[in-house]
């Protein structure tokens, strides 16, 4: 069996004066890079789904221990309300991409970022930003487009590069803000050859012919044999409740996906990483019991087996989330979630989150060794 344990835990950044100004930290996204440094991206705002919601970096230099925030990617628009959120990816010789979501606010200043009645999001827009010199300077936005109608995206994971060369970014169709959607919610993922110049492919991943099940917050990862594993988290609307986590695999490069399966897990926003001896450790916002959790698997054939699992921050802990029939609800009230994970130099793996802890939403990390 496996063996999962925490070696330590600090942050990579929590307002220093809470007492003054209204700064919360949301969605970070963690890179090593090859100069033997870190960076993260992170959200500040003063609330959830602010409209002064705004990408920042911070760096560190003694292995995630301690970090430095630097400075936002931009300044943000001058034309019109909108805030962002972003996810990033190194590349060799300090070359980094990062995937932005620009949201624009504008019609709705005073709503989430989610429609009530109609689950509809309010209109967006994905850009590339490109650092050249380990996210120093960046230039940008390039604007990504599409090869179907949304006509919203959802910000699942960044963007993930496969042993071929290609590019992949997983996302899933949103409904528009009246409730609009053309091609249904469905797990895709955008495919681009050129290095993110052009994504003129996508693959249908998951989804229900009903429309009943949304699958959210979707990650693909590639495995040492060379198959890919789709982790997603899966929302029976028409119940109005959870499903067990799903999965899904192909063997032929993303041409083919297999039907979406049960992993035994309850939860919400997933996070799968591969393992160099083929097992998969995901961490997860649990349901079925409170808190932030991590699991190990394996993959037999195409047999999704759990092996062990271990609770990382707020076990027991209660009011961490709610499960009304109203979504757009659930989403306003979370306090915690979006964990990414990333491995040190030595083999440890540093997993990411945000979690409000004494009523400030700050980025914990906890630094794991899997056996």
């Amino acid at each position: 069996m496996a063996n999962i344990e925490v070696l330590s835990t600090g942050l990579i950044y929590r307002y220093p004066k809470p007492h003054v100004h209204s700064v919360h930290a949301y969605f970070p996204s963690v890179v090593c890079m090859d100069n033997g440094e870190m960076l993260a991206t992170l959200v500040l705002g003063e609330a959830f789904e602010a409209t002064n919601l705004r990408t920042y970096v911070a760096r560190s230099r003694d292995d995630g221990e301690t970090w430095e925030l630097e400075d936002t990617i931009y300044e943000g628009t001058t034309d019109r309300l909108t805030c962002d959120s972003s996810r990033i990816t190194a590349l060799p010789d300090g070359q980094l991409v990062l995937l932005m979501h620009r949201s624009d606010r504008s019609e709705h200043p005073d709503e989430g970022f989610t429609n009530s009645e109609s689950m509809g999001f309010v209109p967006m827009e994905m850009l590339l930003w490109r650092s050249q010199d380990y996210g120093h300077a960046w230039a940008g936005p390039e604007a990504v487009e599409p090869p179907l109608v949304g006509p919203s995206f959802e910000l699942c994971c960044p963007i993930t590069l496969l042993s071929d060369g290609r590019w992949i970014l997983p996302t899933s169709t949103w409904r528009g803000w009246d409730g609009e959607c053309p091609n249904g919610m469905k797990m895709i993922a955008l495919v681009s050859e050129d290095r993110g110049q052009t994504w003129p492919e996508y693959w249908d991943v998951m989804s229900d012919p009903d429309q009943n099940v949304i699958y959210w917050e979707s990650k693909i990862v590639e495995l040492p044999d060379g198959k890919l594993l789709t982790v997603a988290w899966a929302y029976d609307e028409a119940a109005g409740a959870d499903l067990p986590n799903q999965y899904v695999l192909s063997e032929d490069g993303g041409k083919t996906w297999s039907a979406p399966t049960s992993t035994g897990l309850l939860g919400q926003t997933p996070t799968p990483f591969a393992l160099d001896d083929g097992r998969v450790l995901c961490v997860y916002r649990r349901m079925d019991e409170t808190g932030l959790w991590a699991n190990i698997s394996r993959i037999e054939g195409s047999d999704w087996v759990n092996e062990e699992c271990a609770p990382l921050w707020g076990h027991g802990v209660q009011g961490l989330t709610e499960t009304s029939d109203n979504m757009a609800h659930n989403f306003n009230v979370l306090r915690f979630g979006a964990p990414c994970i990333t491995r040190l130099g030595d083999g440890t793996i540093f997993v990411a989150f945000w979690c409000y802890e004494d009523c400030l939403s700050n980025i914990r990390w906890f630094k794991l060794r899997i056996e």
